[in-house]
């Protein structure tokens, strides 16, 4: 499960103590990919390679890159969280998808 408080501070994962530094490394390399591509230099490279084997590298920016990409695409077909199939639990982990049957089964 996640924790709130990690999530809710990722806009400061830098400073953040709750990250270690290989998540922080980790979250340079998203913003890098989703949102500054100038960014990726050859500090960046370094403290990744420092963390992060080849094919690890190529795992974790593949897998950025399709959740990035399927977020933007969905975003041009004006689709809204939860507006499409929203009564299935595909996708979610076997947990949250109980939480979410809890609850409804608690609504009625």
């Amino acid at each position: 499960m996640a924790d709130e408080d990690k999530l809710a501070s990722l806009d400061d994962f830098e400073t953040s103590p709750r990250f270690s530094e290989r998540e922080r490394v980790a979250l340079r390399y998203t913003d890098a990919i989703c949102w500054n591509p100038a960014s990726a230099d050859d500090a960046m490279w370094r403290d990744l390679h420092a963390h992060f084997t080849e094919p690890e590298l190529v795992e974790l920016g593949s897998f950025i890159g399709y959740i990035a990409g399927g977020q933007r695409w969905i975003s041009t077909l004006g689709i809204g969280h939860g507006e499409v199939l929203a009564e299935t639990t595909v996708g979610l982990s076997p947990q949250a998808a109980r939480q979410i049957k809890a609850k409804a089964d608690a609504i009625g």
